[in-house]
């Protein structure tokens, strides 16, 4: 911020919450006092009533007074920002409507911020990369760290929290673009990969990093990063990439400078381009380039699958169903099952919710029918056209499965349209002598949109394979394929935080061995990102109930978490509830109890998001929280007090039980 305003001061939201008049950055008291500074800025001159400034500074445990704080903190908020006034404040003005502050846009960075990058959008346009890198640089140079970071915890900063993080991520793409086109590679992707990091279901960051590897002279890993995005897509939403990403992908293959617009460094190899017949010979091309994490733990499945293949191949229809969890290696066992079917002649048709995978048409509203002729047929024809499929629609797809043997791969079921499900309700009535399998996946056994489909299947005695999740010693067989020796207990610690989940180990055997497991762990981009997508689907008081949940350790105690947020117990099971069917908390039944005795359980990786998404002094209010719970307890565990009020820090309680504070001072 370079000039000054108004009353000459300028304010920073982009971090932590700041009044500078010149260069003097002005003393705005304690935490609830700049919590109120944050919520006058957000409203942009608008009133806020004094009700809901004490509903928004104190969410949770009000004080008495909340009002006349408030009242005291504006008045202190006046004689720093307009400390030489006459009469009545014209910046923090109050009203019947309640509290404004008034200041120009102009002086706040927010502004400055989207300013310079409106100007670095336009000079880009015009061809201007050395102006357009210049307003870009200086427009993120105002980020002093998190926005509104007072307030990362605050409901009312939701919405204008979202919307910076957004023009930031929007700004830092148009930073990688400049320097792709600057010839500046290397810098290019390093700020492409944070912004995987930071956003990894974003298409268009996984686009640019794809271009800047590929302007590097780095092909290979460009379309690594298409299969990494590819696949977790496909795991989380089941969706494939946009059309515009295939076809990035496509002139990757190809070298077709003219869609990639840059011409890569010196060293590329031209080895990649696909052979004339490459689009027909499977649904995902393999690109060579790619390292698939090894295949474990699906012995007995693939067993299975392979007796029903070669039934198939004899001329018996079959079927079976693949039930899991996303990310439990539904598609990866399938991948493996279609690959073997190509290998001994199979045709292998592929679909997913529905859709066919074929061809380059992404996802289209046309009937069921025709989306599985495309995916039968994979000569890239729109069967939509077909006369003789529209006089004879079912007649057409029952010909196209009599004319080789055929693998039909059904990926989420229960996201396909009932008319899908119609469709393969006739055809398990009608093809009894064909050579085809047919494989559906779904992730619950439960989705009513699916009950018909799967009664009819198991009359017709379809094979039925839940997928669990891998064992311990799977993981030192994954490992060991890799070329790592590991211990039992490493291998063991590596299974516990991935909680055996397929998609959760593939990401975390992609980390340095130091960084998979212990003090030092990471949590993935792609899970991490997965995980934090669940969480913000939850309601906002399942969300705070997880935050102390974290604080607290791996198993839950209910009533102490009750307690801390002032619930009864049954208020708090809903929550719970949500929690567990967002797939972020999970039930772990006693041992020969069945399922009705047992505890609840926040694993790591959940646990590891929750508590990272939160401000240092915000985990230390939860410590401190559930710090002077425990101590009204007359059965506290000391050892679980004493760590609370070590994490608490400077807001640790200052009254500490007798039987703590030896062992606290020890």
């Amino acid at each position: 911020m370079n000039s000054d305003h108004g009353h000459g001061i300028r304010f920073g939201v982009l971090g932590p919450v700041e009044a500078l008049k010149g260069d003097v950055r002005l003393d705005l008291g304690p935490r609830q006092r700049r919590l109120l500074l944050v919520r006058l800025l957000i409203e942009d001159g608008r009133p806020v009533s004094s009700d809901t400034l004490c509903r928004d500074l104190w969410p949770t445990d009000r004080p008495t007074g909340a009002a006349s704080s408030v009242r005291a903190h504006i008045s202190r908020l006046r004689a720093v920002l307009d400390p030489v006034r006459q009469g009545r404040s014209t910046m923090l003005v109050s009203g019947p409507a309640g509290y404004a502050l008034k200041v120009p846009r102009e002086a706040r960075d927010t502004t400055l911020f989207e300013e310079s990058v409106s100007r670095a959008r336009e000079a880009m346009r015009d061809r201007q990369l050395a102006v357009a890198r210049q307003e870009i640089d200086a427009a993120l140079a105002l980020w002093r760290g998190e926005a509104l970071a007072e307030a990362t915890e605050h409901a009312f900063a939701m919405r204008e929290r979202t919307r910076l993080d957004g023009a930031l991520q929007d700004a830092k793409e148009l930073q990688a673009a400049i320097l792709v086109q600057q010839g500046e590679t290397e810098p290019a992707i390093g700020v492409a990969e944070g912004l995987v990091l930071k956003a990894p279901l974003r298409e268009t960051s996984w686009a640019l990093l794809m271009r800047a590897l590929y302007a590097a002279g780095r092909p290979v890993e460009a379309l690594r990063q298409y299969e990494r995005f590819r696949d977790m897509l496909a795991t989380e939403l089941g969706l494939d990439p946009s059309p515009q990403l295939r076809d990035l992908h496509t002139a990757i293959l190809r070298h077709d400078v003219v869609v990639l617009g840059t011409q890569p460094t010196a060293g590329t190899a031209t080895s990649l381009s696909p052979g004339p017949g490459f689009a027909h010979t499977c649904v995902h091309p393999d690109t060579g380039s790619t390292t698939p994490t090894p295949f474990v733990g699906r012995g007995e499945e693939s067993r299975q699958l392979a007796t029903l293949l070669a039934a198939a191949a004899a001329g018996r229809p079959r079927w079976a169903v693949v039930h899991g969890e996303q990310g439990s290696g539904k598609t990866r066992l399938l991948e493996e099952l279609s690959a073997r079917a190509a290998a001994v002649g199979f045709t292998v048709a592929r679909t997913r919710a529905g859709q066919a995978l074929s061809g380059n048409r992404g996802i289209s509203q046309t009937c069921p029918t025709v989306q599985l002729l495309d995916a039968l047929r994979q000569d890239g024809s729109d069967s939509g056209q077909d006369e003789v499929a529209q006089k004879d629609p079912l007649g057409t797809v029952v010909h196209e499965l009599t004319q080789a043997p055929t693998l039909c791969v059904v990926d989420d079921l229960d996201q396909a349209p009932q008319g899908f499900h119609r469709l393969l309700r006739r055809l398990a009535k009608v093809v009894r002598e064909a050579p085809v399998l047919f494989v559906c996946t779904l992730r619950s056994g439960d989705n009513p949109a699916s009950s018909m489909l799967l009664a009819e299947l198991a009359l017709l005695g379809a094979t039925w394979l839940t997928l669990e999740p891998l064992t311990a010693d799977d993981v030192t067989e994954l490992l060991a394929a890799r070329g790592e020796d590991v211990t039992p207990e490493e291998a063991a610690a590596l299974h516990r935080r991935a909680e055996g989940h397929p998609f959760a180990l593939a990401e975390l055997v992609e980390l340095p061995p130091g960084r998979r497991t212990g003090p030092e762990a990471q949590v993935p981009a792609a899970v991490r990102g997965i995980l934090h997508a669940r969480l913000v689907e939850l309601p906002e008081p399942a969300r705070t109930m997880l935050t102390y949940a974290a604080a607290d350790g791996e198993w839950l105690d209910v009533g102490l978490l009750a307690a801390v947020q002032g619930l009864a117990p049954e208020q708090l099971l809903p929550l719970i509830d949500a929690a567990v069917t967002a797939r972020i908390l999970v039930w772990d039944a006693d041992a020969g109890a069945g399922d009705t005795v047992g505890r609840y359980r926040l694993p790591e990786l959940p646990r590891d998001v929750v508590l990272s998404a939160q401000t240092p002094s915000s985990r230390q209010l939860r410590h401190a929280a559930l710090a002077r719970q425990l101590a009204g307890r007359d059965d506290a565990d000391p050892e679980r007090l004493a760590r609370h009020l070590r994490a608490a820090g400077p807001m640790a309680p200052a009254a500490i039980p007798a039987r703590v504070r030896g062992r606290r001072s020890g």
